[in-house]
């Protein structure tokens, strides 16, 4: 929190809340009254810090029809009471996965929250119809907590062997642009406002398909888009705008085989044929796709030596792992004034490709 206030932040503060599906082994033993307590020693204790906006019980609970669930409602809305009364400055909201009516019938006819918070990506496509057509049962505030990019999830970005196809750093700015100025419904009154989907930078899949800036605090060409979208003024500085990579001659999509050992050449194409004062660092690791316990790693994998031969500014030469397997070629771009581009390139290892 006072970070925050130092760097000119609001805060929405999330309570965290087990899920209602936990009825037996939370909500209908002593643990539920007991995290209330805790809850209101938190709100008690940050009511008056100058960077809270407001609190968010709960991160994409569901809200269920069934009686069985009445105590995940009873404490819930304890929950919302407690903040209610001791801290009446703050609204409350809760968050859910997109724009799903069975959760906002039972929030509004079963909970006493001030406003609801949508994590929402894809489905952002039609969430102007509908917040029209469910206009009829609910009309209240709304706040968009996490929007962005589409992430891994999308079937359609996978090549032959599961491997997840990620956008140059580049066309991931284009899309924050053309999403929030295509589907963003900043006409309609009820809107609160939107928090772009933010990591800083974390491996999620690979280590910057979410990432907006790097480990140092380097940014992004999305950091500079939403400087835009919320000032109206374009960013002083410009990332280096990346086209695209081929790995001996081929896309990500092309579904690249390689035999252990090969020499290989790689290169990636920037838009303005004059690259000096940029520096290139390539990283070859393998591949996190494979995900036993239905969650991506969320540990950068180790990058892979002693397999760059060569490198001249965007060319790279490259030695095949010996191991069969999935993995992944990544180029870092960086300028001389705090910016940086990626993009990366899937391949699998084959004896016999």
């Amino acid at each position: 929190m006072d970070s925050a206030q130092a760097h000119h932040l609001a805060v929405i503060a999330g309570l965290p809340m087990p899920p209602s599906e936990s009825i037996d082994d939370f909500y209908k033993t002593p643990k539920a009254s007991a995290h209330v307590s805790k809850i209101a020693g938190i709100v008690n204790r940050f009511k008056h810090h100058p960077a809270l906006l407001s609190w968010c019980v709960g991160n994409e609970l569901a809200f269920p029809y069934k009686p069985k669930y009445n105590q995940f409602y009873t404490i819930f809305n304890d929950v919302v009471d407690m903040i209610h009364q001791d801290d009446p400055q703050h609204p409350v909201t809760t968050t859910i996965m997109s724009f799903q009516k069975k959760n906002i019938v039972n929030i509004k006819l079963r909970t006493k929250i001030d406003f609801i918070s949508f994590n929402i990506f894809g489905s952002i496509q039609t969430l102007n119809e509908d917040l029209q057509k469910f206009n009829w049962f609910w009309d209240g505030p709304f706040l968009i907590t996490e929007w962005g990019i589409e992430g891994p999830w999308t079937a359609d970005s996978q090549n032959a062997w599961g491997a997840y196809i990620e956008n140059t750093s580049t066309k991931k700015a284009e899309q924050y642009l053309s999403t929030y100025e295509k589907y963003m419904p900043i006409n309609n009154s009820r809107f609160l406002g939107s928090m772009v989907f933010y990591w800083g930078q974390k491996q999620e899949l690979t280590p910057t398909w979410f990432s907006m800036f790097d480990e140092n605090g380097a940014e992004t060409e999305a950091v500079q888009v939403m400087h835009y979208i919320w000032t109206g003024q374009k960013a002083p500085k410009k990332a280096p705008v990346l086209k695209y990579m081929l790995v001996d001659g081929k896309g990500a999509r092309d579904n690249i085989l390689f035999k252990p050992g090969i020499t290989i050449n790689s290169k990636v194409y920037i838009e303005d044929p004059d690259t000096t004062g940029l520096t290139f660092k390539w990283e070859i690791f393998a591949e996190d796709w494979f995900k036993p316990n239905g969650a991506f790693n969320q540990k950068k994998p180790k990058e892979i030596k002693n397999l760059i031969i060569g490198q001249s500014g965007p060319d790279l030469k490259f030695k095949v792992p010996a191991t069969e397997g999935p993995y992944r070629l990544l180029v870092y771009v960086y300028d001389q004034k705090g910016s940086f581009a990626t993009s990366n390139t899937p391949f699998y290892v084959l004896k016999n490709p």
